[in-house]
């Protein structure tokens, strides 16, 4: 199974939408193998923006990552990655279709509720960067044979 990591990020928090952004990716089928809510500083977040740390829009990401906790979470499924990113929509919440997550909840490029993994390689980057290896859990949840057909399982 592919793993992805998410964050929900401080937008998400602040507005109470935890419980309904879990709850798609669950209804969806996808499994949760790590959950926690934690504070991110500016080291984490550096490494984690590292492609965006020398735009000018920066300290505006550190500021708005900063300004509560978020949740972060690894969903594991097959094509988790890919599935995930369709769920949460267009970066640019304004352009995000209904029914994605930034669609139905967001209004902004930045405050956009959620981070989403880009690709497999890039899943489990982030999954190491925010879990450490005992707080990911492999299980097999005893609906799985309801959500695959059993040639995906393989």
């Amino acid at each position: 199974m592919e793993q992805t990591l998410i964050i929900i990020k401080p937008s998400g928090i602040e507005r109470g939408l935890i419980g309904q952004i879990i709850t798609r990716f669950q209804q969806k089928g996808l499994i949760i193998a790590g959950l926690k809510m934690m504070n991110l500083d500016e080291q984490i977040l550096r490494q984690h923006y590292a492609h965006l740390a020398d735009r000018p829009f920066f300290p505006d990401i550190l500021k708005s990552m900063m300004a509560s906790p978020v949740v972060v979470i690894c969903l594991k499924g097959k094509d988790a990655v890919s599935v995930v990113r369709t769920m949460v929509g267009a970066t640019n919440s304004r352009k995000a279709v209904p029914g994605t997550i930034r669609g139905d909840f967001g209004m902004s490029s930045q405050e956009n509720i959620i981070h989403a993994s880009d690709s497999p390689e890039n899943g489990k980057i982030e999954t190491c960067r925010f879990f450490k290896p005992e707080e990911i859990f492999d299980y097999i949840p005893l609906t799985l044979k309801y959500i695959y057909s059993p040639d995906e399982l393989d």
